[in-house]
């Protein structure tokens, strides 16, 4: 039978003999299932990519793809509505489609951790109530003029509450991904907004099951009644039995090593039994598997488990059917004539005015200054799945009608796709920010005793042996005000439902990737190594988190080298070294990040090709013994390079060797001279010339025993790298990103990965036999830059560990 029409249909088959037997597929269930299901993904990644340069969320996409899909767009033609979503297929497209959003939903349990609500502030509790109470008070307010026009004959209780619910609902994922793509998860802002919103999820879904209770037709009002109490059993029972077997399940599941296939079924298993409870009881199937969801513990391989296993195939397949299902109950073309629109104006403004006007007004009082409880308010007004489930739940108990749910789709879309750009207008956290300009953006200047600033980015553990090595190597002498380095740990935000859970972890007690309590977590692994570091050498670590977008993490490396006046940014090589020697590409994208920033750095940069610098573990000071050559061409980079390397020569454990290559006069045409930078006088940021620069460093290096200096006169390429493999035995190589002069120019025809530069091809070319690393270096110069600096960087927030308050607000140690 059809939905809403009493029309009965002959029951679809599952799978088709095929068109060579005469068979159409779209008349069975499943080759149109599959049709369904890749032409709503094709078009809702579509729609995600025009509206990502507006900071759009998926969410919003998804929602229009389903609306477009729908008899509001591609519907009016009955022919293609028939054809592709005909009467018959929807009862299998909503089974699938609530399936997948039974589990996208236990998912979205695993993103709330009860354990923090317990922590949430009375700030965040009061700002929560404040943005459930009044947007809930002017629902049920809206819903009486509905009432009197557009919904006439509803149910009075379900439909005030409804209505209510659907006002005052804070969309907590999305919420999320929008705070992390403006990169102010780790302000105050972020901080109250997600507090605040976790708080309202949890309202909004107990208000939802009083809804859902109070929804049910035709029965004594006592049904309601029981419908909650049993409800409220469930979840008691739930609370009291679930953890206890979920704690032994994860206890089973030792970190590092694969999770029982047995407790994820089991799991899943539950998740499904949960449902059928819970709908049993008259409440919504979806309620179970939240329940669920929350109850699962955070810390561990286990929940990690959970996700891996179940994220992709529902929030990738699943999960887009809901969207068309939504979106086939959404036509547009129902709300006509200046009374339907007005009521939608009517709608759109009591929910942003309730949400906002509550959270502000709250927010003041609890002494948040203006703009930043104005940002709250709006960010608070951030809908999505939720609202659309609570709409659906609404239209199909038919508390809400047609026109009705239309115009409170359009209300959910305007609400989340004004809150980006509201946001970035009315908070904007760079005018808070220091404007000072800071002096030693670089290695090489006038008096290299002033303390080093090293802002050192990794992507995983995979990076962290070479990187504290390299850092032990840059330590220079106790006379010198010493190294400060910030460690900054890269986190990339994805679209998928567990980025949510990172983020938590990088927020939780404002303690990033340092609750020493989750001793499992592979991210605190990272942070113990620069913890145990930090013990056993007087460097001063500083653990720093960035979570953003890949296609926007140089941002947060500019902003963070910018802020903490680091002299030199470090980055790993986006390929790492196999086993047999050669260079493996870790992923593309990382190349694509270091190119970034180079080109817009406030300070010099290193690129490290790792190939094993100082072993696979941190090296103690007093076991050092390494020999490090500075091939030197000429030129602002090589002089940086080199100014890097006679710090390193200052560690007792370091031998340094400075190779200087000159082209011989009688090299025949072979080495030709050419001007790489047009219009450079060879000096760099200290204003002195090679020449000068070199005078000065052999003055200095006359009585120090372990620094040797060469000059090689080479006549021809060949002859070049012969003579730079006669020191392939050495530990690491430095050398410039864009050596000047003609032996430099003439030593690599082909240059595969232009950021590390001709030398740098050359030393990583599998024509170079060596397990020395690399560290190629580019001096910032300002000449450089294809952008200015305060225009180029982001302004967002990066954690870090607290240990005292600093003027912008962010805790150090």
């Amino acid at each position: 039978m059809a939905p809403g029409n009493g029309t009965c249909y002959k029951p679809m088959k599952a799978t088709s003999n095929g068109v060579f037997q005469g068979d159409t597929p779209l008349d069975f269930a499943l080759p149109l299932a599959i049709l369904q299901i890749c032409l709503v993904v094709v078009l809702t990644r579509a729609l995600a990519f025009v509206l990502r340069p507006m900071r759009q969320p998926r969410v919003i996409a998804e929602i229009i793809g389903g609306i477009l899909l729908g008899p509001s767009a591609l519907g009016r033609n009955h022919q293609y509505l028939n054809t592709l979503f005909p009467a018959k297929s929807l009862t299998v497209l909503d089974t699938l489609a609530n399936l997948g959003l039974l589990f996208f939903l236990f998912l979205v349990g695993l993103e709330l951790d009860p354990k923090a609500l317990k922590r949430t502030g009375k700030k965040a509790f009061a700002i929560a109530m404040a943005g459930i109470g009044l947007p809930f008070i002017m629902g049920i307010g809206t819903s009486v003029v509905l009432r009197g026009t557009i919904s006439k004959g509803v149910s009075g209780p379900p439909f005030l509450v409804f209505m209510g619910v659907a006002l005052s609902i804070t969309a907590f994922p999305v919420l999320a991904r929008i705070l992390a793509e403006l990169k102010l998860l780790t302000t105050d802002v972020g901080r109250m907004a997600m507090s605040a919103a976790a708080v309202n999820d949890i309202a909004a879904w107990i208000l939802l099951a009083l809804a859902i209770a109070l929804s049910g037709t035709g029965h004594s009002p006592l049904v309601a009644l029981w419908v909650l109490l049993c409800g409220a059993g469930f979840v008691t029972a739930c609370v009291v039995i679930l953890p206890r077997v979920f704690t032994m399940m994860a206890q089973r599941c030792p970190d590092g090593e694969p999770v029982d296939e047995i407790y994820v079924c089991a799991t899943l298993c539950c998740v499904l039994a949960a449902g059928f409870i819970t709908d049993t009881i008259g409440i919504h199937a979806l309620f179970g598997a939240f329940v669920v969801g929350i109850l699962v513990p955070k810390e561990g391989a286990f929940a990690g488990a959970l996700v891996e296993k179940v994220e992709d195939l529902v929030s990738g397949l699943f999960l887009p059917l809901y969207f068309v299902s939504s979106g086939l109950k959404t036509n547009v073309a129902t709300i006509h004539g200046a009374q339907s629109w007005g009521l939608l104006v009517l709608v759109i403004t009591t929910a942003c005015f309730g949400k906002i006007v509550g959270t502000v007004v709250v927010s003041l009082l609890c002494k948040m200054p203006f703009q930043e409880a104005l940002a709250v308010g709006f960010l608070m007004n951030t809908k999505g799945l939720v609202e659309l489930i609570v709409l659906n739940i609404g239209r199909d108990r038919k508390v809400l009608n047609e026109e009705t749910f239309s115009i409170l789709v359009l209300m959910a879309i305007f609400t989340t796709f004004i809150t980006t750009p509201i946001v970035m207008a009315v908070y904007k956290p760079a005018k808070r920010a220091s404007k000072t300009e800071y002096k030693h953006r670089t290695i090489e200047r006038k008096d290299p005793s002033d303390q080093f600033r090293l802002l050192a980015c990794f992507h995983s553990s995979r990076n962290i042996p070479g990187l504290i090595n390299l850092i032990e190597a840059s330590r220079g002498t106790e006379k010198r005000q010493g190294l400060c380095v910030y460690a900054l740990h890269l986190m990339e935000l994805s679209e998928r439902p567990s980025a949510i859970l990172m983020v938590h972890k990088a927020r939780k007690n404002g303690l990033p990737f340092w609750n020493k309590i989750q001793q499992s977590d592979s991210s605190n692994q990272v942070v113990v190594a620069f913890e145990a570091f930090r013990q056993l050498s007087r460097v001063v670590i500083r653990p720093m988190t960035a979570i953003s977008a890949i296609h926007r993490m140089h941002e947060d490396i500019g902003e963070s080298a910018d802020r903490k006046r680091a002299a030199m940014i470090i980055l790993p090589f986006h390929k790492h070294q196999r086993i047999d020697g050669s260079l493996e590409t870790t992923r593309t994208e990382y190349r694509s990040v270091n190119r970034r920033v180079l080109e817009r750095a406030p300070c010099s940069v290193a690129i490290l090709v790792d190939r094993g610098f100082g072993g696979s573990t941190h090296v103690a000071a007093s076991n050092v013994s390494s020999s490090i050559t500075v091939l030197f061409f000429g030129g602002k980079d090589d002089r940086e390079a080199l100014a890097y390397g006679a710090r390193m020569a200052e560690h007792p454990g370091i031998s340094l060797t400075v190779v200087r290559y000159v082209a011989s006069q009688d090299s025949s045409g072979e080495i030709m001279t050419i001007d790489l930078n047009e219009g450079s006088d060879g000096s760099g940021s200290s204003g002195v010339s090679d020449g000068e620069y070199l005078a000065e460093f052999r003055k200095r290096i006359t009585e120090d025993g372990s620094i040797k200096y060469e000059e090689k006169v080479v006549k021809n390429p060949v002859e070049t790298a012969e003579s730079i493999r006669g020191f392939s035995r050495c530990n690491l190589f430095l050398v410039g990103r864009m050596s000047e002069g003609p032996v430099a120019a003439c030593l690599s025809a082909k240059i595969e990965c232009s950021e590390l530069g001709p030398v740098g091809n050359f030393l990583t070319s599998p024509e170079f036999v060596t397990s020395a690393s690399v560290l190629v270096v580019q001096q910032y110069s300002t000449e450089k830059r294809s952008t200015p600096r305060h225009s180029s960087m982001s302004s967002g927030k990066v954690a870090e560990l607290p240990a005292g308050e600093l003027d912008d607000g962010k805790m150090e140690v």
